[in-house]
């Protein structure tokens, strides 16, 4: 039997696939600008001739950006925040969403109300620069990896996605001697795949996207994320470059956005490589831990 569309049936079809059209082209056209700035020639750049396609092949802005030394120290410091924050985010939040499912744990509503609370109201931030500075925090690796590593709701999250999980599996391992850390390292956690996969994207994301707390609590230069090196380049413009890419500037073989566009797009790139072999596990970690609550 050979089902037949209603008019309308097709025409809702149709809007909607021209929605989604559309907001590809809304979300895909800036990273395809970027990069094409960053290629192109510098008079075609002064002259806002470039937009999908590079115009002018020129690779003098990359040749820029790979020459600063700061470029590798800054990669370096994201790399080891994102993995440790991942790491330290991934555990943390996981043993504090375990106990939330055992209906026998005392503190359970404490807890929980606990963390509804921090949902809606927080210190500040004077008070959190002042407890981070009475903490010996400041000018740390571990300021930009410790503070917000536990987040509410991401605990919520973990604790109904661990409550989908059967007690039994639990009970049964009780019975064979184990304690809540066995249970949760090697039940839970290896059922929890899909989900852990989510969070560490969103924690790695996250973790390269951070500038703020770099600017408040860092003054050592080498120990400045990716980030803040893009916001030096982004923002200082022509300061700050060598005599040579300022002559290059002014006989207009480079344009300052070659230098701007082409950071952007190497701080960018790992994310942008890292996201299709995860993207996978986004509904299924996040939807399954939403279904109870």
């Amino acid at each position: 039997m050979v089902y037949k569309s209603s008019l309308g049936s097709r025409i809702f079809d149709a809007v909607n696939i021209g929605l989604m059209l559309l907001l590809v082209v809304v979300t895909v056209y800036p990273l395809i600008n970027v990069i094409s700035v960053s290629l192109s020639h510098s008079d075609y750049i002064s002259l806002g001739k470039v937009t999908w396609f590079p115009r002018g092949f020129n690779t003098m802005g990359y040749s820029v950006i790979f020459e600063k030394p700061m470029l590798y120290i800054s990669y370096r410091n994201t790399v080891l925040y994102a993995a440790a924050g991942t790491l330290l985010t991934l555990f943390l939040t996981s043993l504090m969403a375990y106990p939330l499912t055992i209906s026998k744990f005392q503190l359970k509503k404490s807890i929980t109300v606990f963390l509804a609370i921090t949902m809606f109201f927080s210190g500040g931030m004077i008070p959190t620069y002042l407890i981070i500075k009475q903490l010996h925090m400041l000018n740390t690796f571990w300021v930009m990896v410790v503070p917000g590593c536990i987040s509410a709701y991401n605990v919520i999250i973990f604790r109904t996605f661990f409550q989908n999980i059967s007690s039994e599996l639990r009970e049964s391992a009780y019975i064979d001697g184990a304690n809540d850390l066995v249970v949760l390292f090697r039940i839970y956690l290896p059922l929890s795949k899909a989900l852990l996969a989510t969070f560490a994207l969103f924690t790695v994301v996250a973790h390269w996207n951070v500038w703020f707390n770099a600017l408040i609590y860092l003054k050592d230069e080498n120990r400045y994320p990716l980030q803040m090196f893009l916001r030096s380049i982004i923002f200082t413009q022509q300061e700050g470059q060598s005599s040579r890419v300022k002559e290059m500037i002014l006989n207009r073989q480079i344009n300052p956005k070659n230098i701007q566009m082409a950071a952007i797009v190497i701080t960018m790139a790992p994310i942008l490589c890292i996201y299709p072999f995860v993207q996978k596990y986004f509904v299924k970690g996040v939807m399954v831990g939403s279904i109870k609550g």
